[in-house]
């Protein structure tokens, strides 16, 4: 027989996780919104990676990052790195959610003398651990910040975010096989599988499944779950944090996203790495994101 209290406990652990994925999707709409108010002052840019990485982006700064808002160097805080510099307009965007950097200062994204410049630069913005324009060499930092934080005695955490195209890098492999020698268990990283690179779709440029399986061999902890699916990348981060010990398995998150996700006007056009989108179009991009996450949150 199943007590009162049982179904009473059962019931508010379902509230919370209810109100918790609520937030982080909420989180994602507001990350997107952000990212196309910014687009659109350049009229173009890498708004259809930013689209596709929001969830993932509000999973890290809405539910799992330490970190306090009105002192981005505090010492104690987990470490984010973004590998992936062109993604910085999702991440600027990520830090206004977060309350690092105002939201009105996203309207000089790309603009001189802007502390947001296109591709991210750690000595231009608060909140971004690394400059990251050369792709390949952020889990090689992480690496490093991560034994260094251990040394130190720290109980930070480093997330790094890279992407599908930089599985093509040898520095990357060389970085993961690094993570395990050390037992990095303080450390996790995500790969943003969008299958699409500069130079093409990533499995044409050089394939590299299986993997998950790769990841496995490198002696990861690895998952490989829908990147657009909030409550799929919780449950992953939940599983990596159980991981999560000062000498352990390091673990990998590996997300299939879509290009400009949440717009339908975007996610399937033919050249999305580095969109070019029409006056006209940016209010329809809007609206079409709202209308899609209020029929969302009807349901």
């Amino acid at each position: 027989m199943v007590s009162t209290q049982e179904i009473t406990t059962r019931g508010k652990a379902s509230d919370v996780e209810a109100e918790r994925l609520a937030r982080v999707e909420a989180a994602a709409y507001r990350i997107r919104h952000h990212a196309l108010n910014m687009g659109e002052v350049q009229g173009q840019g890498y708004v259809g990676q930013a689209l596709g990485a929001a969830d993932m982006l509000a999973a890290v700064y809405a539910d799992q990052l330490r970190f306090r808002a009105d002192d981005p160097g505090w010492e104690d805080r987990d470490r984010f790195l973004l590998s992936t510099g062109h993604y910085a307009i999702g991440h600027y965007a990520a830090l206004a959610e977060a309350g690092i950097i105002p939201v009105k200062e996203l309207e000089t994204y790309g603009s001189d003398d802007s502390r947001l410049p296109m591709s991210g630069m750690s000595t231009y913005t608060p909140g971004m651990e690394i400059s990251g324009g050369s792709l390949g060499h952020g889990l090689s930092i992480a690496v490093g910040a991560a034994l260094g934080l251990r040394y130190q005695g720290s109980g930070s955490r480093v997330y790094n975010f890279l992407s599908d195209g930089e599985l093509d890098e040898g520095s990357t492999w060389e970085a993961a096989m690094g993570a395990h020698h050390h037992q990095l268990g303080n450390l996790t990283a995500m790969v943003d599988i969008n299958a699409l690179q500069a130079d093409g779709k990533t499995d044409t440029v050089l394939r590299t499944e299986p993997v998950t399986e790769k990841w496995q061999a490198f002696g990861w902890y690895a998952q490989r779950v829908n990147g657009n699916d909030v409550g799929a990348l919780l449950a992953a981060f939940d599983n990596a944090a159980a991981q999560a010990a000062a000498v352990g398995r390091p673990s990998v998150i590996l997300c299939d996203t879509k290009v400009g996700r949440g717009v339908p006007l975007l996610e399937d056009r033919e050249k999305a790495h580095f969109m070019r989108i029409e006056e006209h179009e940016w209010q329809l991009c809007r609206e079409q994101l709202t209308a899609g996450f209020e029929g969302k949150a009807a349901r």
